[in-house]
């Protein structure tokens, strides 16, 4: 083997451990193979990145572009340094020329390779030195793969932040397609399945990508539960399994689950693959059985479920971040369940349910689901803001009497607005005289972000003047008083976000579309008795913001007496809800006494 190719080889072993003094001292034996060679710098560049010294690590990088302009860790440090100063203009274009030049390098090395195999099954041999040259070949290829996996990775982190998720879901299924690694390969493609969600995908389709997932886990013998005793009305044990019980979206929809379940008839375990803080503290207070899982081996969380004898295990992640997949996989309940953090299909024949209603499953089995629906009359969300944190008051007055126009606004993560709904909200602004936009989130929050954002916006003959664009910041429930109205986004809605506008006094106008994730807007409102909100069409969506932002009466109305009206509605009831659920429950059960 090449010594170079050795070194460079044990450097990226020693990037895939996050060990930068390994990478240093590879660095230095290609500083002494050859100084002039820009191996030396670009592994060093990368090892002062992977230590967070970024000044470091941008001169290194910029003397081994020096060097060779075409140095791929050179220009992989670069994108990187771009990635933590959160320069998007600059990391995007220098990520997608890494991938386009390696990729043709990867088909050249590919070509040279099938050349040498040719002439070895012809028969007719090679001498020594071609072998040689035939194996580093190969071992270049393994470099340019790590290579390409790095920037994909990058890429898909940067083009999520953009608000392009169809670009970070392509270089995330390419990621999953390069690795060998089991384990890696299911995590990767488990967040290309979640990302897949921002964008209109059939149900069929959704459904036959998420079935390719089981196949991605190896080495899974799912429990039998022969021996589980049948007993249709003993006192269940109900685990719940998730990495969010803590200050997460889905927490705020939790406290039902660990507070309000009816304690003689049942038992609750919590598995927790998150890291904890004050929010878990407070669940931990409820009369439920903690299991900390963190850090665990799925086998292990598994058998630990097992070894509690749960009789129904909630998924409360579905293919979410950091998610409980690979621990479900192995069936250690007899019933499982899956909903609330993921509003769509596991793909996982193990998984018995997915908790829904009558609006986002309005009939029948659901179409592109592996699970059967488990569905409630209201909204399968409860939603209950005070086990999390304090709410501030909502705004007294609207803001348009102060301002003298209508503000309209969208604070949901801007990923999920598509092109389509752009347009949408230029319908309105453009009927609406003199109404304003606010967006606000991360992509608002950093410069480059706002410039793609506003780019995006001219294409489409937006008026950029009429929009202001605030960046994320902790008070972002205050800054609900600034808006008069609220545009939900479609296919992608709203869920905690559409909570919060009505809870702080704005209403939501949603679209409500005819999938299950695509229909949680419209069965948060009904189950708020907010029906007049609901849109079932684009042309609907618009007539209906129009009509409120017409009438100010209506507007300062739903200001002074949304919050009021929430509370008393079943989306808060928690104790109504936790009832229907435990019928469900029992149902479930029961289905499983009677089948063998």
């Amino acid at each position: 083997m090449d010594e170079r190719l050795n070194w460079l080889l044990l450097a990226d072993k020693f990037a895939d451990e996050g060990n930068p003094r390994g990478m240093r001292a590879c660095a230095r034996e290609l500083f002494d193979m050859d100084p002039r060679m820009a191996d030396g710098p670009a592994v060093m560049a990368m090892a002062a990145l992977y230590s967070g010294n970024w000044e470091e690590a941008d001169i290194l990088a910029q003397d081994a572009a020096e060097m060779d302009e075409g140095n791929f860790r050179a220009r992989l440090v670069l994108a990187g340094i771009a990635a933590q100063r959160f320069r998007l203009d600059e990391e995007i274009p220098l990520l997608r020329g890494i991938l386009k030049d390696a990729g043709k390098m990867r088909e050249k090395i590919q070509r040279m390779r099938k050349e040498v195999g040719v002439r070895l099954h012809l028969g007719k041999g090679i001498p020594e030195d071609e072998k040689l040259f035939r194996e580093n070949l190969a071992i270049e290829e393994t470099l340019l793969l790590h290579i390409i996996f790095r920037a994909e990775g990058l890429l898909a982190d940067a083009l999520y932040l953009a608000a392009d998720p169809v670009g970070a879901t392509k270089a995330l299924f390419e990621m999953s397609d390069l690795t060998e690694d089991s384990e890696r390969k299911a995590e990767l493609y488990s967040k290309y399945l979640f990302m897949c969600n921002y964008r209109p995908v059939s149900p069929k389709d959704s459904r036959r990508a998420a079935e390719k997932f089981a196949s991605l886990l190896v080495g899974v013998i799912p429990y039998a539960h022969q021996e589980v005793k049948r007993s249709p009305d003993k006192r269940l044990r109900i685990g719940y399994i998730s990495p969010d019980f803590r200050l997460h979206a889905v927490a705020y929809f939790l406290a039902p689950f660990l507070r309000d379940y009816d304690e003689k008839m049942f038992s609750v375990y919590c598995y927790s693959k998150g890291y904890s803080d004050a929010v878990t503290k407070r669940f931990q207070r409820f009369p439920v059985k903690w299991r900390d899982i963190r850090g665990r081996s799925p086998r292990t969380a598994a058998r630990m479920i097992a070894e509690d004898h749960v009789d129904i295990l909630v998924d409360l992640s579905g293919h979410s971040q950091n998610n409980c997949m690979d621990v479900m996989a192995f069936r250690p309940a007899p019933v499982q369940v899956t909903g609330i953090g993921y509003m769509n299909t596991t793909g996982l024949s193990v998984i018995d349910y997915i908790l829904s209603d009558e609006v986002c499953m309005p009939d029948g089995r659901g179409e592109g689901f592996t699970e059967e629906p488990l569905r409630l009359k209201g909204c399968h969300l409860c939603y209950d803001p005070g086990a999390v944190r304090e709410m501030p008051a909502p705004g007294k007055v609207a803001p348009f009497l102060a301002n003298g126009c209508v503000t309209f606004g969208c604070f949901n993560n801007f990923a999920k607005v598509t092109d389509d709904m752009i347009c949408l909200w230029r319908g309105i602004l453009e009927r609406v005289q003199d109404s304003r936009l606010i967006i606000k989130g991360k992509l608002c929050s950093i410069p480059s972000g706002q410039e793609i954002l506003r780019d995006r916006l001219a294409r489409l003959n937006f008026p950029v003047g009429r929009v202001e664009l605030r960046p994320y910041s902790s008070d972002y429930l205050e800054q609900y008083s600034d808006i008069d109205i609220s545009l939900d986004t479609a296919p992608y809605t709203g869920g905690l976000t559409t909570c919060e506008s009505l809870f702080m006094g704005v209403p939501v106008v949603t679209l409500c579309g005819q999938s299950h994730g695509t229909r949680l807007g419209a069965s948060i409102l009904r189950s708020a008795d907010l029906d007049e909100l609901i849109a079932q069409n684009p042309m609907e969506y618009i007539k209906k913001v129009i009509q409120i932002a017409s009438n100010k009466k209506i507007i300062q109305g739903y200001r002074d007496g949304l919050r009021k009206h929430l509370l008393k509605s079943r989306l808060m009831d928690s104790k109504a809800y936790m009832r229907e659920l435990e019928g469900r429950y029992r149902q479930i059960w029961q289905h499983f006494c009677r089948t063998k």
